[in-house]
């Protein structure tokens, strides 16, 4: 680990364009392709997938910086974040995988739902917290909070249904805790 490797001059192009760090960098990605086409795979969709305002509460974590990793349509609402949510978002910027690499790269942390981007981080050897529907996908296996397949990935898991606001509030939590860490 890691077993892939952003482009260094991508790296260096993101390290420019996002400046002075001012606290941890944490990237978030709220939502998964919606896979329209397909009914099955859309379902899961709607169980994996938040709105960003869901994500508000990590907002308030002092110490810390946010970043939008969000693509496809959902990526609109960082047009307008909740009240209070400073949100970075420079995804007009990626291109392909190799800029979502090279970004990541740049940021301390990656919050995301069960998407390509939670692999990409977890690849990349990069602290990746992943926020795992209460019917989660195998790779993610039974009751775990690690993984066997990303050493930096860190699993919270749903524990109803559909309710996402306990798995924010810990992983508020955990942020918090990593940003006095840090500071």
């Amino acid at each position: 680990m890691p077993y892939l490797h952003a482009e260094p001059h991508r790296i260096d192009y993101w390290r420019r364009k996002l400046g002075t760090a001012n606290g941890l960098r944490v990237g978030l990605v709220w939502a998964g392709s919606s896979r329209e086409h397909n009914p099955q795979a859309r379902a899961i969709d709607r169980r994996r997938s938040l709105s960003l305002s869901e994500l508000a509460p990590l907002a308030a974590v002092g110490g810390i910086e946010l970043f939008s990793l969000q693509k496809g349509a959902p990526a609109a609402q960082a047009a307008e974040p909740p009240a209070g949510m400073k949100l970075v978002d420079h995804t007009g910027a990626i291109n392909d995988f190799s800029d979502t690499a090279a970004l990541i790269a740049n940021l301390d942390l990656v919050v995301s739902v069960d998407t390509s981007v939670a692999h990409l981080a977890g690849a990349l050897g990069k602290p990746v917290w992943i926020l795992s529907r209460f019917d989660g996908c195998w790779r993610w296996l039974l009751e775990r909070e690690d993984s066997p397949w990303y050493p930096t990935a860190r699993l919270f898991r749903q524990r109803q249904a559909g309710n996402w606001e306990p798995v924010i509030e810990r992983v508020a939590d955990a942020l918090a805790a990593l940003a006095r860490r840090a500071g």
